[in-house]
């Protein structure tokens, strides 16, 4: 069970990365698709955010504790951060595409352990999260075509 815990700590770290890196996207993005991308980054942030509330959950339903601090929840992250502003918006849309298939691959893990563990209720809740981030992987990868 404690393999499990862990890697809801590695999504909650990893959604919360996601979550800021798409708003800070959302917030810079320039050109002349603003206005879409501007809403179509907001449609994901907003998703992302409200995950974050229901994933620190699954840890108190398994009897642990969430992270105090960013410093302690960053330290299981495995999703880079952006530390400079990214101008491009081919460049924005292949980090979030990269952000998104990091997501998915804390989810799966997050998926097997507690199928693993006969946690159900998890299982299913990440399932859900499965399918709404294979959707938006689906928009960002047809949306970096566009000016790919």
């Amino acid at each position: 069970m404690d393999e499990l815990k862990t890697a809801i700590k590695v999504l909650l770290a990893n959604a919360t990365v996601m979550y800021y890196k798409t708003h800070q996207f959302h917030w810079n993005v320039e050109g002349i698709e603003f206005t879409q991308y501007h809403t179509f980054f907001e449609d994901i942030y907003t998703d992302v955010y409200g995950s974050i509330d229901p994933t620190a959950e699954l840890l108190r339903k398994l009897d642990d504790y969430t992270p105090v601090s960013l410093d302690e929840l960053f330290k299981y992250k495995t999703l880079q951060e952006e530390t400079t502003r990214t101008p491009l918006l081919s460049d924005i849309l292949a980090s979030l595409i990269k952000a998104n298939e990091e997501v998915l691959t804390s989810l799966n893990k997050v998926f097997d352990l507690a199928t693993k563990n006969k946690q159900q209720g998890i299982a299913n809740f990440i399932a859900d999260r499965i399918d709404t981030h294979q959707k938006h992987g689906w928009f960002l990868k047809v949306s970096a075509k566009k000016i790919g």
